[in-house]
């Protein structure tokens, strides 16, 4: 599959079009989700076209109390096939242990594996896709203006970006005109700063 060819093809598609040509050329797709500002509007696109689309949610058990009211109500506004995945240490004996290092410290990669990368690679291992929808967009780091609506994951999986080439004021509209609630509470222990990546797409 030439990527660069398709991401020249997909460039004026709208984000329907792009997940219907996703959706056409998958066997077993999945969305990823963490429930983060403007998540609503990936997961809403995506179900319209495959309401029971396994939901991949890797949950650090750091999200705000907001994040997981939030995902309670798309949950239920949306009818969503949540497959939830949660670290193998709780947060609690975590923080004893280790707490939440900063970036700089040595021991936030140990960090990022546990409470993050583990539970993805053994979400990504027990549903095998081969299309991953994500709401990754350009202008959020410098890695993602290079990747395209359609790039490949590492261990290559075909990532879909319906949304790569949308601003917030866009996905605002998007928002408003379907009715779908946001929250920008949120927090992520692995990147604590939004123009850094978690690893899972880098």
């Amino acid at each position: 599959m030439d990527i660069e060819k398709i991401n020249k093809e997909l460039a004026t598609k709208t984000p329907t079009e792009i997940v219907e040509w996703a959706l056409n050329n998958a066997q077993s797709p999945v969305v990823t989700t963490n429930f983060r500002p403007y998540e609503s509007a990936i997961l809403h696109l995506v179900i319209q076209r495959s309401p029971s689309i396994k939901v991949i949610w890797c949950d650090t058990g750091y999200n705000t109390s907001s994040t997981y009211k939030h995902a309670e109500e798309l949950t239920d506004a949306l009818n969503l096939n949540i497959q939830l995945y949660i670290p193998k240490q709780t947060a609690a004996h975590r923080d004893v242990v280790l707490g939440i290092p900063q970036v700089e410290d040595p021991k936030h990669q140990l960090f990022t594996e546990q409470v993050k990368l583990e539970p993805f690679k053994r979400a990504m291992a027990a549903h095998k896709p081969d299309v991953w929808f994500t709401n990754l967009r350009k202008g959020q780091t410098a890695f993602r203006n290079s990747i395209g609506v359609v790039s490949r994951s590492a261990d290559g999986i075909l990532k879909v970006s319906p949304f790569y080439h949308f601003s917030d004021k866009e996905l605002d509209q998007y928002l408003k005109n379907h009715d779908l609630p946001n929250e920008f509470n949120y927090f992520d222990p692995t990147k604590q700063l939004d123009n850094r990546e978690c690893g899972l797409h880098n």
